[in-house]
């Protein structure tokens, strides 16, 4: 709707709203797991995951809804203030469950951020800003390893690498993603170091995590970069693409080519996962040693999709 489409986009707000509200929110003001077809809740545990995208679409509803922003801003304090009481880790960002559980992960703090960056936009003068500010802090000190730059998944309480194998695990499609949004944020903060490390992850998401084959973003790393997971996902090639513009429309000369040229092979990772015999649907699932996965398509999907067009053209547009 934002971008010029002219069909029934606010129907499906609204009713994907209204399902949404009355399906998943408990009576504690945050949102279930998962439900059935039927809307039944089947599964009402907390998942951070889950809040951050509850702010993020309350976000977007206040952005393009204005006779629902007062309601959309209520929504989303509320949903941070239980989150600040119930759920707030001593040292920064927040706990997985309450009681407090490990490992503690990184991802749904990289959506709590994209979340805060939406907000921020909307409301000036709301929380917003210094929740991102501290996510970000967390990401520069914590998440993305001191020694070889690149950004891991699953921390012990202290916010240190988690024991085992799990402690190890660097994901490509979450190094641009995170490098996407560092940059975005060092842009409005003027803070060069979030832009050189997220530099850093675009390189070793580039060096270690494309398959030299199939020339597409493969699901895992070690912290070693050697490969642990040669699965690949549609999603992680648009979060190759986003960081790839962004970090073209911060740069200049020979090292914007050089993005520019990263993201054309990006959109060259996408093609194979959008040749499906249905046009507009996609594969998901392309496993290392055999074709693509023939099963249905995530609908979640579509969320990285029209992210990674809409970025695509914001950045060019404004080169």
């Amino acid at each position: 709707g934002q971008h010029g489409w002219h069909g029934p986009w606010k129907d499906a707000v609204l009713h994907g709203l209204s399902w949404f509200e009355k399906v998943y929110r408990l009576e504690n003001g945050l949102y279930g797991n998962l439900a059935d077809q039927t809307g039944k809740l089947v599964d009402p545990s907390f998942d951070l995951y889950n809040q951050a995208f509850a702010l993020f679409a309350a976000a977007q509803t206040a952005a393009i809804l204005p006779e629902r922003r007062n309601e959309m801003r209520s929504r989303a304090l509320e949903i941070l203030a239980i989150l600040e009481g119930d759920y707030r880790h001593p040292i920064a960002g927040f706990e997985e469950a309450n009681p407090p559980r490990t490992p503690l992960c990184s991802n749904p703090h990289m959506h709590l951020f994209e979340a805060m960056l939406a907000w921020e936009e909307q409301d000036r003068d709301g929380p917003w800003s210094a929740l991102a500010d501290e996510i970000a802090g967390l990401a520069l000190s914590r998440f993305i390893d001191g020694g070889n730059g690149g950004l891991r998944e699953f921390f012990a309480h202290d916010w240190t690498p988690y024991e085992g194998e799990k402690g190890r695990i660097m994901e490509p499609g979450h190094q641009f993603e995170w490098a996407w949004l560092l940059v975005r944020w060092g842009s409005l903060r003027g803070n060069e170091e979030a832009i050189r490390k997220a530099k850093r992850l675009f390189e070793i998401g580039e060096d270690h995590g494309i398959c030299p084959r199939r020339k597409v973003a493969v699901m895992s790393l070690y912290d070693d970069f050697s490969m642990r997971d040669g699965l690949a996902r549609l999603w992680p090639q648009t979060e190759w693409l986003k960081a790839a513009v962004r970090l073209a429309s911060v740069t200049d000369g020979e090292e914007r080519q050089r993005y520019l040229a990263s993201g054309l092979s990006a959109i060259g990772a996408l093609q194979p996962f959008l040749d499906t015999p249905v046009k507009g649907l996609w594969f998901d699932k392309w496993p290392a040693d055999r074709p693509m996965l023939d099963e249905p398509a995530p609908a979640s999907t579509f969320y990285h999709i029209v992210c990674a067009i809409y970025e695509a053209e914001a950045v060019l547009a404004a080169g």
